[in-house]
């Protein structure tokens, strides 16, 4: 089984390559489009601003790449928010994988902003990359700006400063979460076993 995570230039790569390589699973860092289409699982890691992280998938030519992935997928932090419609960070348009936007924690309301540390994740009862986590693990995530909660697409859900909003999406193959699971202990271990179970 191969792995392929994208190189986009705006990823921590190796934190999630080690985590992944600690259950046994050897991930290729690549580009290029047939690794990509050809691979059994796809990573979409991010970190940095939505902008930047849009201009080096335009120059590797990454959209149209990351729409065809028929195998399970997973986004990251960055690589979670990219998957949606736009983002008020820059104004910016991503990928629309997901019909979503991407928004700031409003200041008025999250007296924190980033939203830096450990939060607990509530998951749809049914969902695959969650089974076997207890409602309410804990999960380390560092963000500003988040995915609001959906009619269809959150498979789970967050509370920040009694606001919720979607720590987990989904739709067909794709997943995406906003926490970073190779930071959050035997949680997130957990679920990067679960998505090397997902049906192909």
């Amino acid at each position: 089984m191969m792995t392929a995570m994208i190189d986009y230039n705006a990823g921590n790569v190796f934190s999630v390559s080690a985590a992944f390589r600690r259950l046994g699973e050897e991930v290729v860092l690549t580009s290029d489009r047939e690794t990509i289409l050809s691979a059994d699982r796809v990573v979409f890691p991010g970190v940095g601003y939505a902008s930047a992280a849009m201009d080096e998938i335009a120059k590797r030519n990454l959209a149209e790449v990351i729409s065809l992935v028929e195998k399970p997928f997973l986004g990251i932090c960055l690589g979670m928010q990219l998957l949606c419609r736009s983002s008020q960070e820059g104004d910016v348009d991503m990928l629309g994988v997901v019909d979503a936007p991407v928004l700031r924690f409003d200041s008025q309301q999250c007296r924190k902003i980033p939203q830096i540390g450990w939060n607990r994740v509530y998951a749809q009862p049914d969902s695959q990359l969650f089974d076997g986590i207890g409602q309410g693990s804990w999960f380390f995530f560092d963000h500003s700006y988040y995915v609001p909660l959906l009619d269809e697409g959150t498979e789970a859900r967050t509370e920040y400063y009694g606001f919720w909003y979607s720590s987990a999406i989904t739709r067909g193959n794709f997943h995406g979460v906003q926490f970073h699971p190779e930071k959050s202990g035997k949680a997130g271990e957990r679920l990067l076993a679960n998505f090397l179970s997902l049906e192909a």
